[in-house]
């Protein structure tokens, strides 16, 4: 029987459930986890390492092990998608409105226009691993708002299954689920959802998650007016304009949540020219139209098991 545990950090909802293990250690885990990651990688925060990154103006500057991880991970997702994931989205999301924790974002006559603006693009992004340094061209700004999130659950993960050294754990960040260590005997179940903040208990299909990970984008969520023009998060770096593709959402399963997130993403922005792209990775991939039909790629699940104890 796994034990469970819900709060809120880095402006989403965090779900960790352990199976054979203490819950209070995997508990104090993960928030120290989280702690870490919101301090180097929030662009909310005025005190954060990316803030400060962010504000250099051209210069080069130091930083920790866990910001390089996280924008040599963002970098790698850029490559690995040609440019449909960049962390150089800053700029263009503080354009649309997101330069504040989402849960602050709100419309008002004050709020300047919307403005979209193509982005730099991430092979501006200069990281030197001998001297730990990243230096930007002035005006680029760095957004790891998908890939750090998606890493901080594989991190929180493993030091979730460290702290509690037997047994399983699943920690969701928002619906980007990452496992570690052994499931229970049928999996752990996980709704699938557009929202992952609606109910374990809500309709929908529920899959079981032996290993790895999965994560869900998706362009019904984080939505918002600005200076009266609706927006969302998923923003087409191309253009700098919200994905307005073939599908609106994707949840894919990969060997890790920043794979899975890094395909997911790439998938609402690209749009229909996708299914080979994704068959070729060898994932498993739903995906839901702008219609709400669902189409599968690869060996997704067909059959509900059990009841679900998350949701992607």
């Amino acid at each position: 029987m796994a034990a469970g545990a819900s709060w809120r950090a880095l402006g989403t909802r965090v779900d960790l459930l352990v199976a054979d293990g203490d819950l209070e250690l995997a508990r104090k885990a993960v928030v120290a986890v989280l702690a870490e990651v919101d301090l180097s990688l929030s662009r909310f925060r005025s005190d954060s390492e990316l803030t400060v990154v962010n504000a250099a103006g051209g210069r080069p500057t130091t930083i920790s092990p866990l910001l390089y991880r996280a924008i040599s991970a963002a970098l790698n997702a850029a490559r690995q998608t040609d440019g449909l994931v960049d962390p150089t989205i800053g700029r263009s999301m503080r354009l649309v409105g997101y330069d504040l924790d989402f849960s602050q974002i709100g419309d008002s006559p004050g709020r300047p226009p919307v403005r979209f603006e193509s982005v730099a693009g991430w092979r501006v992004v200069e990281l030197n691993p001998s001297l730990r340094t990243v230096q930007l061209p002035p005006g680029v700004e760095l957004d790891l708002g998908s890939t750090g999130k998606a890493l901080a659950a594989d991190l929180a993960a493993a030091a979730a299954r460290e702290a509690t050294g037997r047994g399983g754990v699943l920690v969701s960040l928002g619906g980007d689920i990452a496992v570690a260590g052994r499931a229970p005997d049928d999996g752990w179940p996980v709704l699938i959802a557009e929202d992952s903040d609606v109910p374990a208990d809500a309709a929908g299909q529920v899959i079981a998650l032996h290993d790895g990970a999965i994560a869900t984008s998706s362009a019904t969520v984080r939505r918002w007016l600005r200076a009266g023009v609706p927006v969302h998060h998923l923003l087409d770096p191309r253009t700098g304009r919200p994905a307005d593709g073939a599908w609106r959402t994707a949840s894919v399963m990969a060997a890790t949540c920043l794979d899975a997130n890094t395909v997911a993403t790439a998938t609402i922005v690209a749009g229909a020219p996708v299914l080979g792209w994704l068959a070729s990775l060898g994932v498993a991939a739903r995906l839901v139209t702008s219609d709400g039909s669902v189409q599968t790629v690869g060996p997704w699940p067909e059959v509900a098991v059990g009841a679900a104890v998350a949701a992607a």
